[in-house]
């Protein structure tokens, strides 16, 4: 549907589509971790660094942790606000919080991603944990934190 940036928050509007859902026309747990990760990817690309382009370098972000606090059920048709926010980094860590408002702006869930930055330019096998962030990557993670303006 849509995406854009508001607040310190990046925005993405979806609708829960049947193949979101299980047999009773609720929104499937996956369907979440999807629109988690298409927030993040849509996010890093407003703030101008394509996703693409990390991995091109051999550069990805994998999910080391994620939580998922569901609160109220999203059903079949309902419109919902993925609101994701980047979070200080802790460590290696790099925080994201999400939540998911569903229809009268009710909190249906809440999630915290946490990413680390691996770099797999020599081969999947000589992966290596990268502390310091490439300056892309930080410019754009501080253009999200700051919000538009």
């Amino acid at each position: 549907m849509t995406e854009h940036q508001h607040a310190g928050s990046w925005i993405l509007r979806r609708r829960v589509l049947p193949q979101h859902t299980d047999h009773a026309g609720v929104m499937w747990h996956g369907a979440y971790l999807a629109w988690l990760e298409e927030a993040r990817v849509e996010a890093l690309g407003a703030a101008g660094l394509a996703y693409a382009d990390l991995a091109a370098r051999g550069l990805e972000l994998p999910v080391v942790h994620i939580t998922i606090n569901y609160k109220q059920a999203l059903l079949h048709g309902n419109v919902v606000e993925v609101e994701s926010r980047v979070l200080p980094r802790q460590g290696v860590k790099l925080p994201w919080l999400s939540r998911f408002i569903g229809p009268e702006q009710v909190l249906a869930a809440e999630a915290r991603v946490e990413l680390v930055l691996v770099d797999l330019s020599a081969g999947p096998a000589k992966r290596r944990l990268l502390r310091q962030l490439p300056a892309d990557l930080n410019l754009a993670l501080e253009r999200l934190r700051a919000g538009p303006g």
